[in-house]
């Protein structure tokens, strides 16, 4: 059962229009902290058992730098926004050094080897994680007017770090978009003859500013859930997106089915994209572009797959006339 104070934790988050994937996170980090400091209220600590707590999750734990960074944000946001005690600006504490791995890449082989063995229902928000190159909450995430079928593209909102941006859209994909739109309308017509409907969520202010707009077709989810559920937020009835796990579980199988041996998710779609994009020609900056990247830096992990060896070296037993 969950603590009433970490209950009003998620109320104070969700009435700040957090994700709810953050508030998840945020909930977890907060109860570990506490159940690492014997129970202790926060109330009763501060900056000095928040240092404690971080150094032991790089020390003991060896996590890697974004969870270290995620646990410290979590923490900021628990002492600043609910305690109203914000810890210190220079806070000391060991940081985690534990290297970043090296993204796992799929073959254009393997690629079409995974979408060979991929049920149909999943097979379209999977497509667009490759060809796309979207992230996972960013594929469920989309409504039918994020889809241009003009120019091919489609439009990110609030991607990671509130950003938006426009990638491309594969013009073999448009005939299967279509049909799904198509089934979202089927869905919408049947909900709107629920008295208890209160249409799709929409974020932040838009719900004042577009009255309505709730309940049309542009705003419905791309990948709606099969049934109507409760809204966390709001306590209304409402048909929220597909599921993550789902798709994780649909790319999972598929690679088992396919018989790849590396170790697949979701986002090696994206990885794959990425790299593949390089592959043929396309310079970083877009590359930058189209992942949505901040710093160009981040893009740059995904040439060490187009080099050949490491940094580019051959290897001198390439060159021995020797059997192998």
């Amino acid at each position: 059962m969950k603590s009433p104070f970490l209950t009003m934790v998620q109320e104070h988050m969700y009435a700040r229009r957090y994700a709810k994937r953050t508030i998840e996170s945020y909930l977890r980090w907060i109860a570990t902290f506490i159940r690492f400091n014997d129970m202790r209220h926060p109330s009763t600590m501060g900056s000095i058992e928040a240092e404690l707590f971080l150094s032991h999750l790089a020390n003991e734990q060896n996590v890697a730098q974004a969870t270290q960074a995620q646990a410290l944000n979590a923490l900021c946001y628990l002492y600043k926004e609910i305690l109203k005690a914000p810890l210190a600006l220079n806070l000391n504490f060991n940081k985690s050094h534990r290297a970043r791995k090296l993204p796992v890449v799929l073959t254009k082989n393997e690629v079409t080897a995974l979408f060979k063995m991929c049920n149909s229902r999943h097979y379209l928000p999977c497509a667009l994680l490759y060809g796309s190159g979207l992230r996972l909450m960013e594929t469920v995430r989309l409504r039918v007017q994020d889809i241009d079928f003009d120019y091919h593209c489609i439009r990110i909102w609030d991607g990671k770090g509130g950003k938006n941006r426009v990638v491309t859209l594969a013009k073999e994909l448009s005939h299967l978009l279509r049909n799904q739109i198509q089934l979202v309308q089927s869905h919408l017509e049947l909900d709107l003859k629920n008295p208890l409907f209160d249409g799709v969520w929409l974020p932040h202010q838009l719900r004042k500013k577009y009255l309505g707009h709730n309940k049309k077709l542009s705003w419905q989810y791309l990948f709606p859930s099969h049934k109507l559920s409760v809204d966390p937020e709001t306590k209304q009835l409402r048909r929220h997106h597909l599921d993550q796990k789902q798709i994780q579980r649909a790319v999972k199988k598929s690679a088992l089915m396919a018989g790849l041996t590396k170790q697949v998710t979701p986002h090696t779609l994206r990885h794959s994209f990425a790299t593949h994009l390089l592959q043929s020609g396309a310079d970083i900056r877009t590359v930058q572009a189209q992942l949505g990247h901040c710093d160009v830096r981040t893009t740059q992990i995904y040439t060490h797959v187009i080099q050949q060896g490491g940094q580019g070296v051959v290897s001198p037993l390439s060159h021995l006339s020797i059997p192998t």
